[in-house]
């Protein structure tokens, strides 16, 4: 990514408007918030990084939940505003704002630290290119038995229905638009869209997509994610029209914050991607796709969302699977059949 594009980037974050989104996301912010105060045993006495701090809201948390010290790196001239913060909450003596890209910090600056916080993620979790971010402070900051707020990421997604891109277009105060919505879907299967999705609209249970544990995943393995064939079962008669996406962050508590259909919407919303043509399912019937998220070579903070739709007749399934499908009854029964076998001989 060029230098302007990198400015562009971190300038965007000096907008007081997106913290006021953040900063207002009541799930996001008391997920966080939980996670780190209900370690203290964790955080007593320790160092922490505090990685694209922002406001310095995560360290004064961090603060709170008894470190020792903390450094709340922060690239944007937010850093000075963060600084306000800090002193308005009489930490001085524990927080320590340093305004930098963590790429370019010094290791001579704060030496090793015991815990990494980072509320990185983006739409459909890996949107900004942020967790980049924190694998770099993490292979370079972080001791080897440090622990990492959150820890494990997972993406999922679902097919879904979508009212409000296809019925509303039947009719438009008694005129029927078939053909204006038609142009319309096919500009808006173009990208990605974000938008809340009921979760009586969705078809199925989320499907794994992704997961990736913090500690491990590398730089290379963020360039491409998912790109495996997918069935999914559906549970309820209904029209498919587009794949819902969201994105599921566990800390070392156990603690769980999940941006899915299902929980309290927060300003992440859903990444989906529409449709052009709507399609009647029926229950347990299987849809099959495979979705890729290909880092863009241009600008390699972005994503490229593919989603190629496949026929599920031709795509393995896994076992059990409950879809209607014979080949799939048959394996059902057949498992069925070698566990009631299984019982029997042990009893």
């Amino acid at each position: 990514m060029s230098d302007d594009n990198f400015s562009e980037y971190f300038e965007s974050y000096e907008n007081l408007d997106v913290h006021h989104l953040m900063l207002s996301d009541e799930p996001r912010m008391l997920s966080y918030k939980h996670a780190i105060l209900e370690c203290q045993e964790m955080f007593m006495d320790k160092v922490v990084m505090d990685v694209g701090a922002g406001t310095g809201i995560l360290s004064v948390f961090c603060a709170e939940a008894g470190a020792k010290k903390v450094y709340a790196v922060e690239a944007s001239e937010l850093a000075k505003l963060a600084e306000q913060v800090i002193n308005e909450n009489s930490l001085k003596s524990v927080v320590e704002v340093i305004k930098s890209q963590v790429e370019n910090l010094d290791i001579s600056i704060i030496g090793k630290v015991d815990i990494i916080v980072s509320e990185w993620m983006g739409f459909y979790l890996v949107h900004e290119g942020m967790l980049d971010s924190i694998i770099t402070a993490r292979d370079k900051f972080l001791r080897e038995d440090g622990q990492l707020f959150p820890c494990v990421a997972k993406l999922y997604a679902a097919p879904c229905q979508l009212p409000t891109f296809f019925e509303f277009w039947d009719n438009v105060h008694g005129v029927t638009m078939r053909c204006v919505g038609e142009q319309y879907r096919k500009s808006k299967s173009l990208k990605p869209e974000i938008l809340p999705v009921n979760q009586e609209d969705l078809l199925a249970e989320g499907k794994l997509l992704v997961w990736l544990d913090l500690h491990s995943v590398t730089h290379d393995e963020l360039d491409t994610l998912a790109g495996v064939d997918t069935v999914i079962t559906c549970n309820k008669n209904g029209k498919y029209q587009g794949v819902c996406i969201w994105f599921t962050v566990e800390f070392p508590n156990g603690h769980e914050f999940s941006t899915s259909p299902m929980n309290q919407p927060t300003h992440w919303k859903q990444t989906v991607i529409v449709l052009p043509e709507s399609n009647a399912v029926e229950k347990d019937e299987p849809i099959a796709f495979k979705l890729q998220l290909k880092k863009n070579s241009a600008t390699l903070k972005w994503y490229k969302l593919e989603l190629d739709l496949l026929d599920a007749n031709d795509v393995e399934h896994e076992l059990p699977c409950y879809c209607y499908l014979t080949k799939c009854i048959v394996a059902r029964t057949y498992i069925s059949e070698q566990t009631n076998d299984t019982h029997s001989d042990q009893e």
